[in-house]
């Protein structure tokens, strides 16, 4: 079997993808399997590095505001759109998969559309409550539409072609072992450990934050920390947590880095974990049943990161705090409240697990399979 899977830009829909390759050539190891992408997302470094092959297409998202620079940029925006589609028809002529597989954001668009035009059988993921404009556009033509929430059913018109599956978990997530995670990254019997994240992108708002946070614990030092700034901040965080007076050379338990490659090993070791409300990272939460503090991104579709966060923190699973209503000081205090009462964080781990959909990647490796048949 030839699988193609495409989506990038970011973490939240590249992680996905490798998810389902690693589990689709665990049960199936002659599946030859490539990616499809922007020559300028997350996917170029993350998928190479899964020894994966990567086609790039150049695609940029649209714009939803209708000022003249705004109208200019989507109108470069649609013609890119069509080229790009002219290239996805000649790559798919010349690698003939079997199945596509979408996973959403606009790179995914020009892989998915020329597949469907081409008649060969296309399954999307969409891992949001809110489906994204790929998924609504494409939705009718497709195999399959595998969704992580039950409400996302009624924004795609209860279509008979969707599917509950959950989000699929990469397998290095769920064979992560706590006790050789812990000791691969040096922690002590008793040591706390922290991890936090924005996303493959990072956010400007929260790293902003993240340098007030730091600062905070660096007057304790009382737990470790490992911080993925994303490329973005990467740039200029250092610096700024340098002005606010802490120099991390001299505090070795704070960990700034640009992106968490070993993410199994830090998520496994972590006690506690500060993150956006992404599906993608909800469903690996729940995987590894471990407990967070959530700051939703405010900056999507219907708000459905909080959607997705607050339907954790009904189960006592996370603890949700806005990012208008979140200051390095509330976020310092909600951690330390919980990183150091061991029964609540048991608490919580336990409710995050029993959310997991244990057999997510089984499901769509099923609906793969269903459509490489046609």
């Amino acid at each position: 079997m030839k699988l193609l899977i495409t989506g990038g830009g970011t973490g939240g829909h590249v992680n996905p993808g490798l998810a389902i390759a690693k589990y689709v050539q665990s049960r199936k190891p002659d599946t030859e399997i490539r990616f499809a992408g922007t020559g300028t997302g997350i996917e170029t470094k993350l998928v190479p590095r899964e020894g994966y092959h990567l086609y790039t297409v150049d695609v940029k998202g649209l714009q939803r505001s209708v000022s003249p620079r705004a109208l200019v940029y989507n109108a470069d925006a649609l013609l890119k759109a069509m080229t790009a589609t002219s290239k996805a028809k000649k790559i798919l002529k010349e690698f003939e998969p079997d199945v596509v597989v979408g996973c959403g954001g606009y790179a995914s668009f020009a892989f998915v559309h020329a597949a469907q035009k081409m008649g060969i059988p296309t399954v999307l993921l969409e891992v949001n409550a809110f489906p994204g404009v790929v998924t609504k556009s494409c939705a009718k033509k497709a195999d399959s539409v595998l969704i992580c929430f039950e409400n996302t059913r009624k924004l795609l018109e209860n279509r008979p072609n969707l599917y509950l599956t959950g989000a699929p978990v990469r397998t290095e997530i769920l064979q992560a072992d706590r006790a050789a995670a812990r000791e691969k990254l040096g922690l002590k019997d008793g040591e706390k450990l922290v991890a936090s994240f924005w996303g493959s992108l990072g956010a400007l708002y929260m790293n902003q934050h993240m340098v007030g946070f730091i600062k905070l614990e660096s007057e304790q030092d009382a737990f470790r920390h490992i911080h993925a700034t994303g490329a973005a901040a990467a740039k200029w965080m250092p610096e700024k947590i340098r002005e606010a007076g802490v120099e991390l050379e001299k505090h070795p338990n704070i960990d700034l880095r640009e992106y968490i490659y070993d993410m199994a090993d830090v998520m496994a070791a972590a006690d506690l974990l500060i993150c956006r409300g992404g599906a993608a990272t909800m469903g690996e939460l729940c995987a590894m049943g471990k407990p967070a503090v959530i700051v939703p991104s405010p900056y999507v579709a219907e708000n459905h990161q909080e959607k997705n966060a607050r339907a954790l923190e009904e189960e006592g699973a996370c603890v949700v705090i806005t990012e208008p209503e979140c200051t390095p000081e509330k976020l310092y205090k909600a951690v330390t409240e919980l990183l150091f009462d061991d029964e609540r964080l048991e608490k919580m781990s336990r409710a995050s697990a029993d959310m997991a959909i244990a057999d997510s990647s089984e499901q769509i490796y099923q609906h793969i399979l269903k459509a490489a048949g046609k």
